[in-house]
């Protein structure tokens, strides 16, 4: 006879406890000791979590575009999107070959190079329409989808490709889905508003998944070359787009550092991504990355006073909350 149970027996016939009191108290012993034994393996989980290589790039990756966007969605206000696009892209490329020396790689294969450039392409794609929609949308209804949209795509990809997340990553996903639907729901907004911003979202976040997944096909030992391949191709695309629109390409006075900041800030956000994927799950890299909508949503909160309801709070946390368990699990 074990000691718990010497113990309830005692308290049975000196108390005159029932067999659904000495059921409950049964039930609550092991409960106890369950939670003990979990409570310090959910502790220790989250501590090697912080201290995975993955973990810290991504968000570092995640913060970083956060604020890039921020810088890009203000410079579209006073420039016109194509151009603050063009050369934020080409601050970039700058960026890129400054940084290449200290992550050495060898030069990369045809194949590296043609899979960047598909990438850079995409990306581009896809920032055009963010930058378009901060400017003539609601931040925090085309940021948070373009995020969900852009970390979608790449999670199907790495399971068809091997990766086996387990149940607390798509625990995640159940989580953060629903928040689509809280992001773009206001009474009171305009229904075309709410609209377009979905719609530029949703654009822009297929393009972010194209320019992650591609860039995931890379060669492991290529170093930053693949970003050097990326802006080589994207450059020239937004260059092109904007004289065949005959957009100018001149930013307008309010607008320079904003781009300058934006440019630089976006491809130390695809460094650490890079090196975020190379160290852990494309999944895990991915999704953390995704959670880039916070700083731009507070950010725009802050700066220009964007007024955040209960359902479009509820809807971020839900968000955050559901990327966080993605790249956790």
């Amino acid at each position: 006879m074990n000691e718990e149970f010497f113990i309830i027996s005692l308290m049975e016939s000196d108390m005159g406890i029932t067999e659904t009191n000495v059921a409950e108290l049964h039930l609550i012993s092991y409960t106890e000791k369950k939670l003990t034994d979990i409570i310090p393996a959910i502790a220790n989980r989250f501590t090697s979590e912080l201290n995975n290589p993955c973990m810290i790039f991504a968000a570092i990756s995640a913060l970083s575009f956060g604020i890039a966007d921020f810088s890009g969605g203000l410079a579209s206000r006073k420039s016109p999107v194509s151009a603050v696009a063009a050369w934020s892209q080409a601050v970039g490329i700058l960026i890129a070959l400054i940084a290449v020396p200290f992550i050495s790689g060898p030069l990369p294969s045809l194949q590296t190079w043609l899979w960047g450039a598909a990438a850079g392409l995409s990306g581009a794609a896809g920032l055009s329409f963010l930058y378009q929609g901060l400017a003539e949308g609601r931040a925090v209804i085309v940021s948070p989808t373009a995020a969900l949209t852009g970390a979608a795509l790449p999670v199907l990809f790495g399971v068809l490709t091997g990766e086996r997340p387990d149940p607390v990553t798509w625990t995640g996903v159940a989580i953060a889905l629903p928040a689509i639907l809280l992001l773009s729901f206001e009474r009171g907004d305009k229904k075309g508003a709410v609209i377009k911003s979905l719609r530029f979202g949703l654009i822009a976040g297929v393009g972010f998944s194209g320019f992650f997944i591609l860039l995931s096909r890379t060669g492991e030992h290529s170093g930053l070359w693949p970003l050097v391949a990326a802006r080589s191709a994207s450059v020239p695309a937004l260059l092109l787009a904007t004289i065949f629109r005959r957009k100018p390409l001149i930013l307008n006075k309010g607008s320079r550092r904003a781009t300058l900041l934006a440019g630089t800030l976006d491809m130390l956000a695809n460094i650490f991504y890079l090196l975020a994927f190379r160290s852990g799950m494309l999944i895990t890299a991915v999704v953390v990355t995704a959670m880039y909508p916070a700083p731009t949503v507070i950010l725009q909160r802050i700066v220009f006073k964007e007024k955040l309801s209960s359902l479009r709070i509820a809807g971020l946390l839900l968000a955050l909350a559901g990327i966080a368990l993605i790249g956790i699990g």
